[in-house]
């Protein structure tokens, strides 16, 4: 599909809307087709992965050349030079809190693209804390009212609160603010650490004219090849920036930061996870299609609907299995497996047939075999829980009440599964335990 002009963004709403509207997804378990899922633990060669560390040196290299040339296009190998400003540090308005600004500047050409991060850490911590790392969609003002939150001055969606001519307003302030629980993350004893996604690449297809990706071009190039990244590539590449500036802020304890995505920034976080094993857990809600549930299902969301209404998500690679779900050689099965044996949580809404919450069970299930391997438990269960019944031991899972979002439920069960995986109270750059 064609870039959409910039000059087009207006319509871009629009013409996702139109799309969905051509689109008849199925709700129907009875004409999902048959399957059968490519097994993670056997090589392209046929060859049986039988030992942990054919696993590590064979088959995990292996996969994730698979999904980066197939699905989110590979990221690219060169380094960048960032640059890491604290813009300030101060106690948040109730005082519970340290709130830290800090800008990740990327390159240095006086027009270099920046991302902002923003800290919330309990303010009576006796050390490092453990955190919470995730992106945004709306800017760091729209997680929480606090009126010392830098407004957001990149481009951002014209439907969003408070914003005017696709700029952050005032009135922009805390419109995002049901989806963080920051008081509850707080109060457990966890930091937040948030940027916006937009930041990274806008979220629209302008031909990967804007953001990160023309940092990385050739000489002469001018937009990523057909098998490399896009905006999720490019979303998951600024979360391991991120985590690198927190391996040096002291207040953070980096090796016990928690990854948690949601909708297509859950993608995002799955594939970010997958390539940096630094991500101590890794936590998707409600992903979808492209992310935590299993494409050949054809079940709600589709890998056609998907290329067709956002072209700059994955690769154009990935374009190639439109209506051909069948013959990916890879599924979410296998992406989830390449989180082992690091613990993994995936969420879903009973609501939400579009992000096909048995899908989204089926592939954690069947992401169980590449844990055995470092002797770890998987889910655990055979059959999708009751709704409202998290079930699951280094692999957990929920469906919950209730539409496609994040909620307090979402929040306390993965605050739970972090607690239950020693994120707290085992010291100071400990590594989390899988139980």
């Amino acid at each position: 599909m064609r870039a959409i002009a910039t000059s087009a963004l207006p319509f871009l709403m629009a013409f996702a809307m139109v799309s969905a509207q051509e689109f008849i997804p199925n709700y129907d378990e009875g004409k999902v087709p048959p399957y059968t899922l490519p097994d993670p633990l056997v090589l392209q060669d046929g060859t049986p992965v039988t030992t942990a560390a054919q696993w590590r040196e064979r088959r995990r290299p292996e996969l994730l050349g698979l999904f980066a040339s197939v699905v989110y296009g590979r990221t690219p190998a060169k380094t960048m030079a960032v640059t890491a400003r604290v813009d300030s540090t101060e106690k948040a308005p109730d005082g519970r809190a340290v709130r830290k600004q800090v800008t990740l500047t990327f390159g240095e050409a006086p027009d270099a693209p920046a991302m902002h991060l923003l800290l919330y850490v309990p303010a009576n911590a006796a050390g490092p804390s453990p955190a919470f790392l995730g992106l945004n969609f709306e800017g760091n003002h729209a997680v929480h009212a606090d009126p010392g939150i830098r407004l957001s001055t990149a481009w951002l969606p014209s439907h969003v609160t408070g914003v005017v001519n696709n700029r952050a307003t005032e009135a922009s302030r805390g419109s995002e603010a049901s989806r963080w629980a920051i008081d509850r993350i707080l109060a457990r004893g966890y930091a937040l650490v948030t940027a916006y996604y937009g930041d990274l690449d806008p979220d629209f297809d302008d031909g990967f004219r804007n953001g990160i990706h023309p940092l990385f071009y050739a000489p002469g190039q001018e937009k990523p090849a057909p098998d490399e990244w896009g905006a999720i590539g490019a979303w998951a590449w600024g979360l391991s920036r991120a985590l690198d500036y927190l391996e040096r802020d002291p207040d953070v304890d980096a090796k016990r930061v928690a990854l948690m995505g949601h909708s297509r920034l859950g993608k995002a976080a799955l594939w970010a996870g997958a390539q940096d094993e630094r991500f101590a857990i890794v936590i998707s809600n409600e992903s979808g299609c492209g992310g935590a549930a299993l494409s050949r299902r054809v079940y709600g969301e589709t890998v056609g609907r998907i290329n067709r209404a956002f072209p700059h998500w994955f690769s154009d690679t990935f374009t190639k299995y439109n209506e051909r779900e069948q013959d990916l050689p890879v599924d979410s099965h296998q992406l989830l497996a390449l989180m082992a044996p690091r613990p993994l949580y995936v969420a879903s809404a009973v609501e939400d047939q579009w992000a096909d919450p048995r899908g989204e069970f089926l592939a954690a299930f069947h992401a169980e075999p590449a844990y055995r391997f470092f002797g770890r438990p998987g889910l655990g269960v055979n059959e999708m829980p009751a709704v409202g019944t998290p079930v699951g031991a280094t692999i957990g899972y929920h469906v919950r009440p209730g539409k496609h979002d994040v909620t307090e439920f979402d929040w306390d069960r993965y605050l739970d599964f972090a607690d239950r995986h020693r994120m707290k109270g085992a010291g100071p750059g400990s590594t989390p335990s899988a139980q």
